[in-house]
């Protein structure tokens, strides 16, 4: 039998407890927190007194950390491209509206509001040039992505338990870094779309936990892949205005390094606790080819720390058009 039908089988057979998941995981709407709960609120008559507050406690944040935020803020508002993706992977079934559909669906209701959240405080601490970002935003949705998945389920699930992982260390990061500066407020809506992320890494993690359970050397072999190719972030494809894909991300990155927001020792670290969480060490009934997967895997990271180690950030910041160093004082 294919082994497309296979994983197509064990989704079936998990669909059955995705309401378990979504009770487990996610937050009905009436109980979570929305971004106007941590905003200044336009309809009280101290709307501009809190504006104004606000901007001037955005002065003191360094230009890094507002390179970072704004990446940060695409990331999220690129939305559109990850949930399209994820209502194509197998066993997802958007027409039919059945239960992986629908945990989608609402996994993106959540994900929408740290968006929002993001681009509205950005354009009231009046520290980036806004437009720009928009475009940046735009062109993101527009160019898309390529994760390295495909359809595949199994790979998905990969992506998605590192990839939350890795934006909960950056938005936690970026709330400690606020915190330091005298940004509570910052800090508390950071932290806040942190607390989302890891509990949807608890999500996608115990997706995988439990394909391991039914089909441990496909899973396996598919978390080996994921790995061998690395983990592409998804605002890989990051531009400016009037540019093509380059090298943008990576001048982003170097930002997110700099300040410790996130690092090559955070991807290492990210590596570690998958494989601890999934216990990779102790699977059993494995075929011979998941076998040498496994070991591929439990020496990954030991040998991606030495690279980490050699890495060498450049001086100099790239001046983004997003934020303007007139305007960071």
């Amino acid at each position: 039998m294919p082994q497309k039908n296979i994983r197509l089988e064990v989704m079936q057979f998990l669909e059955k407890s995705v309401d378990r998941f979504m009770d487990e995981f996610l937050i009905p709407v009436e109980k979570i927190w929305q971004p106007s709960d941590l905003l200044p609120n336009s309809e009280e008559e101290n709307f501009l007194e809190e504006v104004k507050e606000l901007r001037e406690i955005a002065k003191d944040l360094p230009y890094d950390f507002w390179v970072v935020m704004v990446g940060d803020t695409i990331t999220e508002e690129a939305l559109p491209t990850y949930e399209s993706w994820l209502m194509e992977v197998e066993g997802v079934d958007n027409e039919g509206r059945n239960g992986w559909s629908k945990w989608v669906r609402q996994w993106t209701g959540e994900e929408n509001r740290h968006g929002d959240l993001l681009n509205k405080y950005l354009y009231l601490s009046g520290r980036v040039n806004m437009r720009e970002v928009e475009m940046t935003t735009h062109h993101l949705i527009n160019d898309g992505f390529d994760i390295g998945t495909g359809k595949d389920p199994y790979k998905n699930f990969v992506y998605t338990s590192f990839q939350e992982l890795a934006t909960y260390i950056s938005h936690n990061r970026v709330s400690q870094i606020a915190k330091q500066y005298g940004d509570k407020k910052l800090s508390k809506l950071c932290k806040l779309i942190a607390g989302d992320e890891m509990r949807h890494h608890h999500a996608y993690s115990e997706f995988v936990n439990q394909i391991f359970k039914v089909d441990p050397s496909e899973m396996m072999l598919a978390f080996q892949y994921m790995m061998k190719q690395k983990i592409t972030m998804p605002a890989h494809f990051l531009r400016e205005s009037g540019q093509k894909i380059s090298t943008a991300f990576e001048e982003f990155s170097n930002s997110a390094q700099k300040i410790g927001v996130y690092t090559a020792v955070d991807y290492v670290d990210i590596l570690k606790k998958l494989t601890e969480k999934w216990e990779i060490d102790k699977m059993t009934h494995l075929t011979a080819e998941a076998e040498k997967a496994r070991d591929y895997l439990m020496k990954l990271p030991e040998r991606m720390a030495k690279i980490s180690e050699r890495l060498v950030l450049p001086d100099e910041t790239k001046i983004f058009k997003w934020v303007e160093p007139a305007l960071i004082r």
